[in-house]
């Protein structure tokens, strides 16, 4: 369990974690966990949730065998039901120095340890192992995915020592994760995303391809969409530090138009690769983030 008197993980909230006691987190997608859980698997098992019936072959557990199916066809069948395994959360996260964008006086990294932290401890508090990658301009921390709490002190005391600095490496992280995940997992990806979409759809085709299930938290405030400037500007790159002056007034449209064709993109690069996408806005509470995102993800019943 996280220290709740150290400072360095006052990025997570008890008051939070409390709100969300009554939710767990699930896959999409069957895992292959190497020990007893709550989440579906690809091969069968004894768990109590029926999957489908098949004939029966000589060896096969008699104790399996559904009598009244035999009564009604004169055949031997038995009943096969999920294996319930548990799930290896991968969390990869942006450090670029876009990161540092603030408002109202939440930076987009300290969003992102909040975000990442309490998911790591609602999926460690549940038996699921985590396991945390740093996507900087080179891929810095590579986390496996364990599960006990001695574990998930390691991951968050790695998260409050993140900085963003530099320019993207994400789309370099997130081919690596794809390849170094060596079981399928829940990938949840959080960063502000400001690459071509091109490459995006590249990299998140990629991990599909490799049977995990991806989740992808976009960091983008209001105030990025509106431009909402009224006289001439100083922008910085915050990931290579160039300067640039601006009038609002004489740039406005174009970026609108920009951000607009992005989003569409991102959109398509989402839905194309089936990836669960939320946008968040920086102002959007953490628990209110996550609520949404789990309840979403309660398997339905049948």
């Amino acid at each position: 369990v996280f220290d709740k008197t150290n400072s360095q993980h006052s990025f997570i909230d008890p008051k939070v974690l409390a709100r969300l006691s009554g939710l767990g987190l699930h896959t999409r997608i069957p895992m292959l966990g190497s020990v007893s859980g709550r989440h579906r698997s690809p091969v069968r098992g004894s768990s109590l949730e029926f999957a489908e019936y098949r004939k029966y072959v000589p060896g096969d557990d008699i104790r399996r065998m559904d009598w009244r199916a035999w009564g009604r066809s004169d055949r031997f069948y038995i009943k096969e039901f999920e294996a319930d395994t548990n799930l290896r959360l991968c969390l990869i996260v942006d450090t670029s120095g876009s990161l540092n964008f603030t408002v109202d006086g939440i930076s987009k990294i300290n969003y992102i340890k909040s975000l990442a932290g309490t998911l790591a401890y609602l999926a460690s508090r549940q038996g699921d192992a985590v396991g945390l990658y740093c996507a900087g301009k080179n891929f810095h921390t590579e986390i496996k995915p364990k599960r006990n709490a001695t574990h998930l002190r390691i991951v968050l005391d790695e998260l409050a020592e993140i900085k963003a600095e530099g320019e993207t490496g994400l789309a370099e992280s997130l081919h690596k994760a794809a390849e170094g995940i060596d079981q399928r997992a829940l990938v949840v990806v959080i960063s502000d995303l400001y690459i071509e979409p091109d490459i995006l759809n590249s990299c998140f085709q990629h991990l599909r391809f490799r049977k995990h299930d991806v989740v992808t938290f976009h960091l983008l405030d209001q105030s990025e969409v509106d431009f909402d400037f009224d006289r001439p500007t100083r922008f910085v790159d915050m990931e290579g530090g160039v300067p640039i002056m601006a009038d609002p007034s004489l740039v406005s449209k174009q970026y609108q138009q920009a951000i607009t064709g992005y989003l569409a993109d991102l959109e398509t690069v989402m839905l194309d690769a089936a990836i669960d996408y939320h946008r968040v806005n920086l102002r959007d509470p953490v628990d209110e983030i996550l609520a949404r995102f789990l309840v979403g993800r309660k398997p339905k019943k049948k």
